[in-house]
């Protein structure tokens, strides 16, 4: 594969479409965000991005596409299973149906894990071999590297971060867990908990806000009591956070990590760094674009 092949990624969001075109080394070049249909049934939605590929490559210069959706795919890229708070995303045959419209192979994987394969390539990731992403947002989604790697698992669902038990007893979650750890940590939880968006509640921290502090407190000892199972299970060199709540990374992860030293064995610990992600919102699509590097180049 020469320098010059380009690959499209696309990130599907219940609020809009990003996508982006790239070169094999991480250059985009350009880029598009377009509303997503409402209601963003799976038709309107594949006939917005069709005409979304035909502006961020009128030339028709891309020779594949990587595609991230809000739930789960199947392990071989193809399928989207369940694309969570979009209507009637069963069992999509997404690739196909982007294959058929556009020529060009189509791999589909779920969200948080290409922003995982994004930070890996290009962002915070590129300094670990082995590290986990939570991406807060309006829920928790995840990803795993492993090995400088994506684990997805034995049919493609691993990753879901959010989804482990919290408290068992807490709050229902639209995965059909209890209590699982989006309950107390996503920006939703946030509102709910506070009455106010994370932006908010960081100026007021900033400002030396006793309440702003002491949630901000509270809730970075839920997130590092969340994160003390998954580094007993994964020993990932680092945890990395990334989304709406990153930016007030600074008055919750003393409390994070503070938590994360009660519960958790050094030995379990040991070199393990608590980072923010460094792509943004562009994590998605770049990682997408990865995802379809990969299936071109046959390996990652």
């Amino acid at each position: 594969m020469t320098n010059d092949h380009q690959v499209i990624g696309i990130d599907l969001g219940g609020s809009a479409i990003k996508l982006g075109r790239f070169l094999p080394d991480g250059t985009c070049l350009q880029s598009l965000t377009v509303p997503t249909p409402q209601p963003a049934t799976p038709t309107a939605v594949l006939l917005a991005m069709v005409e979304a590929i035909a502006q961020v490559d009128p030339q028709r210069q891309a020779v594949a596409i990587g595609v991230g959706t809000p739930g789960p795919a199947d392990a071989a890229g193809r399928i989207a299973k369940v694309a969570i708070n979009l209507p009637d995303w069963y069992n999509v045959p997404l690739a196909d149906w982007l294959e058929a419209k556009t020529g060009l192979p189509t791999v589909v994987a779920n969200d948080a894990n290409c922003a995982g394969v994004g930070e890996a390539w290009l962002g915070v990731g590129r300094k670990f071999k082995h590290f986990i992403l939570l991406t807060i947002g309006t829920g928790v989604g995840g990803a795993i590297i492993l090995d400088g790697k994506l684990f997805s698992g034995h049919r493609g669902a691993a990753g879901e971060l959010g989804l482990i038990t919290f408290n068992p007893d807490g709050l229902p979650c639209k995965s059909g867990n209890q209590g699982s750890l989006e309950q107390y940590v996503s920006v939703t939880a946030i509102r709910r908990r506070t009455g106010k968006e994370p932006a908010e509640l960081g100026a007021l921290a900033e400002a030396g806000d006793p309440a702003a502090l002491q949630f901000w407190s509270e809730y970075g000892k839920d997130l590092g009591a969340g994160l003390a199972s998954l580094v007993y299970v994964l020993s990932p060199e680092a945890v990395a956070i990334g989304g709406g709540a990153c930016a007030c990374a600074e008055f919750f992860f003393p409390a994070t990590w503070a938590e994360i030293e009660r519960r958790v064995e050094p030995c379990s610990r040991e070199g393990l760094q608590l980072v923010c992600a460094e792509l943004g919102n562009q994590a998605g699509i770049v990682g997408a674009a990865k995802l379809a590097l990969t299936k071109v180049v046959g390996n990652w």
